[in-house]
């Protein structure tokens, strides 16, 4: 018999909406909407009085508009987050040392063993919520699970500012009348064809003849259906190393000049490399990812969909260095190098550049015969200077390129 767990997933309440109302008190009990204000601007947060409108992250700003006309559209200021973020995730520290950050405003924490130190998982999440309103003002949803999955759903049922602890024996009551989606891998196409199944529910999927399941979506059926069970043994991994660093964004207008791209590549470069420094890489491979500006039509099987959805068909082109590197230049001068040999003759909507094969820079072979490295002593002074006066405060010389759709996500070296 498997020893009992407990993990705990913590989501702060609309993030950025609610940091925005906290400093600004006139924006209280207004629709907050964070982003979105731009052509292509996509919702980053919005605050629950916005979300009574039907407003979500993720959605396009000019359809957050039309559904709230008199939403207040703010600017993303991810610096702010971001330090509001240490805060947060510091209050969880407090609590495990076992915490899996999954974005500026969630994470997983396994209490197994710890939960013992502060009375119970109950009084674990009681203490942990209090003590991220201490430090932040904000409200904090917490759940606490025998797992990851069952963590994760749990906390979304119980926001805004709730907390739930599910036992085992409660699993199978709270999943079994929810719908397909609430699964991880679930997505628009797979949810259809569970529907022609006459699958709807994960309690459907569970009673489903797991060889006939098998026989109409492979193997991943079996895994479907434990998930769908509220079976998931991955473990909360506090420590991953990451297999790519890289950075990318949406043009407001369509760019093909090259002076264009060219200062989108570099400043591109210049932050990949910034983040492999602060986190003691350096990488193999850069890659290119140009996604084209004119939109192709593809009829998708989506659940509820009732249209063709617009396709912007995305490239990618990449080379593997003959020697590791964390040097923006470097990277740019790859990065630069692939898009001319790519030949693009369209406008493009969203340029990235990304770095992978990652190995510490302790093991990688230096040059032979040098004993100083002048272009890593440059990318260092950079660092010092930019963790001193700010990230804008040095840096290339191409501009500022405003975040179209800011991420939520933690990111290696941020």
């Amino acid at each position: 018999m498997s020893a009992l767990r407990f993990v705990l997933h913590a989501d702060m309440d609309a993030f950025y909406a609610s940091i925005e109302q906290r400093d600004h008190p006139e924006l209280r009990g207004r629709p907050v909407i964070v982003g979105g204000s731009s052509a292509r601007g996509v919702v980053a947060a919005a605050s629950y009085e916005a979300r009574v409108f039907g407003v979500r992250s993720a959605m396009p700003g000019f359809r957050a508009r039309a559904l709230c006309p008199d939403g207040v559209f703010v600017s993303p200021n991810m610096d702010r987050y971001a330090e509001v973020s240490e805060q947060v995730h510091a209050a969880f520290a407090e609590f495990t040392p076992d915490i899996e950050p999954i974005a500026l405003d969630e994470a997983f924490l396994d209490i197994t063993g710890s939960e013992r130190l502060f009375g119970g998982p109950l009084a674990l999440a009681q203490s942990l919520k209090q003590r991220v309103r201490d430090l932040t003002d904000l409200s904090v949803t917490v759940a606490v699970g025998p797992n990851k999955l069952v963590a994760k759903i749990a906390c979304t049922l119980a926001k805004p500012n709730g907390l739930r602890i599910v036992s085992p024996s409660e699993v199978g009551p709270l999943l079994e009348p929810l719908p397909v989606r609430r699964l991880w891998g679930v997505g628009p196409v797979l949810a259809a064809k569970l529907a022609r199944l006459g699958l709807k529910t994960l309690g459907d999927i569970v009673r489903y003849d797991s060889r006939q399941l098998i026989r109409e979506l492979g193997e991943r059926a079996l895994e479907l259906q434990a998930l769908a069970a509220g079976r998931d043994s991955r473990p909360v991994i506090s420590e991953r190393a990451p297999k790519s660093i890289g950075e990318e964004s949406t043009f407001e207008v369509n760019v093909l000049e090259r002076e264009l791209v060219s200062a989108a590549l570099t400043a591109h470069a210049d932050e990949v490399a910034r983040r492999l420094r602060r986190t003691g890489y350096v990488a193999h491979t850069v890659t290119l990812k140009i996604k084209l500006g004119q939109a192709r039509r593809r009829r998708e099987a989506r659940v509820g969909s009732d249209g063709d959805e617009p396709v912007y068909p995305l490239l990618t082109r990449s080379k593997t260095l003959r020697a590791p590197t964390d040097d923006g230049r470097m990277i740019r001068q790859v990065a630069l190098g692939l898009w001319d040999a790519a030949r693009i003759q369209e406008p493009v909507r969203l340029l990235g550049v990304s770095v992978s094969q990652l190995g510490g820079r302790e093991r990688s072979q230096l040059d032979l015969f040098s004993g100083s490295h002048p272009k890593r002593e440059l990318g260092l002074a950079l660092d010092a200077i930019r963790d001193r006066f700010g990230r804008e405060s040095i840096g290339p010389a191409v501009g500022h390129l405003e975040k179209v759709s800011p991420s939520l996500r933690k990111k290696s070296g941020d």
